[in-house]
């Protein structure tokens, strides 16, 4: 049996928590300071999606309190590494997401606790706060595997996933007990050999000339891959 070739690898940098700007937000380290009110709102207001937390280990928070703990905790963690999504144009935070699992020894790291409000589904917002933090990891960085995970049941996340360039591996079953629920985990990935071609689809797509004078794609991200 052959051997796999030998790597002239080298580990990696632990990314920087450090502002990242982008054409629609900009991704700020958690301050819950800061941030805690416009989240609460996004997250937990009236007009919050009722199906945020349903696969999350954490939430929904029926109490302000209990809300602003979990934030605390999340804000002072370096792994996971926590931001806040901001909207450029305002500068509100509408959402959050992290690294995690970030190992730089052997160049994988995973994007992950993503719970955005309303206002960012389905918008160039969502997809480029993911980009960004992508870009970071295998684009400056040089991380060699991206990681998406996420409950099997959980078709929007899995649907996500698909659209922005990570391929299917597969599913771990009996991963894991979440909210004393079974969760079999679907594992996705982007590895650095298919990271150019995400990364021109990711810019092409984010562009303003993808979009028409109501803010309509003209092309899906995935046509662009291709």
């Amino acid at each position: 049996m052959s051997q796999d070739p030998q790597l002239d690898w080298r580990p990696v940098a632990v990314p920087a928590h450090a502002p990242l700007d982008g054409r629609y937000v900009c991704l700020e380290p958690l301050e819950p300071a800061r941030h805690g009110d416009d989240l609460w709102l996004a997250l937990q207001g009236p007009d919050c999606d009722p199906r945020l937390w349903d696969y999350l280990a954490y939430g929904p928070f029926a109490e302000r309190a209990a809300f602003d703990v979990w934030l605390a905790a999340n804000a002072t963690s370096s792994d996971p590494l926590f931001f806040a999504v901001l909207e450029r144009a305002s500068r509100r935070a509408v959402g959050l997401l992290s690294f995690l699992r970030i190992t730089p020894k052997d160049g994988c790291i995973e994007i992950g606790h993503i719970a955005f409000g309303r206002a960012m589904q389905r918008s160039p917002a969502s997809t480029e706060a993911v980009y960004l933090l992508a870009e970071l990891a295998m684009g400056s960085l040089g991380y060699r595997r991206l990681e998406w995970k996420c409950n099997a049941l959980n078709a929007r996340s899995m649907r996500a996933a698909e659209r922005l360039g990570f391929v299917y591996e597969g599913t771990f079953r009996q991963h894991m007990l979440v909210k004393g629920r079974n969760r079999d985990s679907a594992w996705f990935s982007i590895l650095d050999r298919e990271w150019p071609r995400c990364r021109a689809a990711f810019e092409r797509w984010l562009a303003a000339a993808n979009f028409d004078e109501q803010g309509r794609q003209k092309q899906r991200l995935q046509e662009l891959r291709r």
